[in-house]
């Protein structure tokens, strides 16, 4: 099935409990905190099942068309499919939905493609995943995660010494029909417009942790659950002009709040396993592909970030400036390096996990590496586009509404024009500029580009993982093979040699 977006909107309008600060909202499809981003997911959809966009956006087995992100891939042209397909996804939003519909989906298509690692379990839950994997292929499910524990809770000590209950999210009781969970986790952005939320563990658990190694699916209406928003950016946006990206891309992020949550035993994938809980993620393709998608939608990203750029700069002719080219040229060249990367995780491609099915996996290496090299450079790469703005962002008015004042209008598009731009396009220009590197909305992709994957060490230590340390091992033992200590004459010969110079 592909769903429509008129679809998804209504299968929004579910009864989930969503809080923005103390105010329940009924309808997350009108209210004015998450409408806008609401449709614009909706928009995604009915893209996607645009008869012309068919080939790239979907892939047909069996008799039945699929989102090309459950694409099970076999080959280098279906991970290649699959690439294309997250480009058009994240360029339809700029890079701006880290978790569009395609992320979670690709987790858990690349975990199906190897269900027997979660067999490891004393359970077995190998097909669960395989039939969830095709419950969210068959619905055009969107899904997100909520797999970190909240901050407050990684030291369970201070909550025992005061005979407190841990927040932590952990199965409280077992029975015949499923599980119940209950406590927090953090942070399922998008998931106030998701349909599901997948409950996991990315962080290691110590071995004492067997209650909160549950890894689960639940819908987000589920009896129990509610969701406790951040401050919704969307409502700082009075109109479009003045804020493009806050009015209609702010994805939310919310804290997932369960309260004796019931989990039947099929939406079960892990459970009383504290190793086996994060190594669902590492031992099948399924955190490869989740981050091939990430690392698309920041070159989407990076793409506006750069067209900016070089738009500000030639909005007042520094463009010419030779110091100037240099820094659009930097920025051009950094462009190029993670293209490349990304271009590289096809071209490298890995022949597992392989088996009788024959599938395979983006290249790790170059996944973790793109990882890395998006989380160091974020913050860099705003600064630069800051700088080109100068105190240009400031000169801007409040708001475009000065058009609609006589008056003022023919003072504005006097005095704010310049050679190369009319007033209306200059700030419709540095108003864009100012959303992403300077409002809220800015601020909060700042941070949540250098946190998306973990702390720093996180993603290094998965870089540290992959890296084959035998080939390096190899190069150095190889090199150092290739001579030995010399003799007493040779080393008197060599010293003759050099004196007689």
């Amino acid at each position: 099935m592909l769903k429509t977006g008129a679809e998804h909107l209504e299968s929004l309008r579910d009864g989930r409990v969503v809080y923005l600060g103390r105010e329940r909202i009924d309808d997350v499809t009108r209210h004015p905190a998450f409408k806008n981003a609401a449709n614009t997911i909706a928009a995604l959809y009915d893209h996607k099942a645009l008869p012309e966009n068919r080939d790239l956006m979907t892939f047909e087995e069996d008799g039945s068309r699929y989102s090309m992100w459950y694409l099970m891939p076999k080959s280098r042209e279906d991970l290649e499919k699959r690439r294309q397909a997250h480009k058009r996804i994240a360029d339809l939003t700029y890079g701006m939905l880290g978790r569009s519909m395609d992320h979670v989906s690709s987790f858990v298509t690349g975990m199906a493609t190897m269900p027997q690692v979660f067999e490891a379990g004393a359970a077995g839950r190998g097909d669960n995943v395989l039939k969830y994997y095709e419950h969210m292929r068959a619905n055009d499910t969107y899904a997100a995660y909520a797999v970190i524990p909240p901050q407050a809770a990684r030291n369970p000590e201070f909550y025992e010494k005061q005979d407190l209950p841990i927040p932590t999210l952990r199965v409280v009781r077992e029975d015949d029909d499923g599980v119940v969970i209950d406590g927090m986790k953090m942070l399922a952005t998008g998931g106030i417009l998701a349909n599901d939320i997948w409950i996991g563990n990315l962080i290691p658990l110590a071995p004492n942790q067997v209650k909160e190694s549950i890894t689960c699916a639940i819908p987000v209406n589920a009896p129990g659950v509610t969701l406790w928003s951040r401050q919704a950016l969307e409502t700082n946006a009075r109109n479009e002009f003045d804020a493009p990206l806050s009015y209609r891309f702010d994805e939310t992020d919310a804290m997932v709040m369960c309260r004796n949550v019931k989990v039947p035993w099929e939406r079960v994938f892990v459970a009383d396993d504290a190793v086996l809980a994060r190594n669902i993620y590492i031992e099948t393709p399924g955190h490869s592909f989740g981050n091939h998608q990430a690392n698309v939608r920041f070159l989407s990203k990076l793409q506006l970030l750069v067209g900016v750029a070089s738009r500000v700069a030639q909005s007042s002719g520094a463009d010419q400036i030779p110091a100037v080219r240099e820094t659009l040229g930097r920025l051009s060249a950094l462009e190029g390096c993670l293209s490349g990367m990304i271009a590289g995780q096809i071209q490298d491609h890995e022949s597992w996990p392989g088996g009788d099915e024959g599938y395979v996996c983006f290249n790790r290496r170059y996944v973790y590496a793109a990882l890395n090299w998006c989380t160091e450079n974020h913050s860099n790469l705003i600064d630069i586009v800051r700088e080109l703005c100068g105190g240009g962002v400031f000169q801007m008015p409040a708001s475009i509404d000065v058009m609609c004042d006589e008056t003022l209008r023919g003072q504005f598009e006097q005095y704010w024009s310049t050679p190369q731009l009319k007033a209306p396009d200059r700030v419709k220009l540095f108003k864009l500029a100012w959303d992403m590197v300077g409002s809220e909305f800015a601020g909060r992709h700042q941070q949540y580009e250098k946190f998306y994957a973990g702390a720093s060490f996180i993603v290094r230590n998965h870089n540290f993982r992959e890296a084959p340390w035998d080939y390096y091992h190899s190069v150095v033992d190889g090199l150092m093979d290739s001579y030995d200590v010399p003799s007493a004459e040779a080393l008197e010969a060599r010293l003759n040699e050099i004196y007689r110079r």
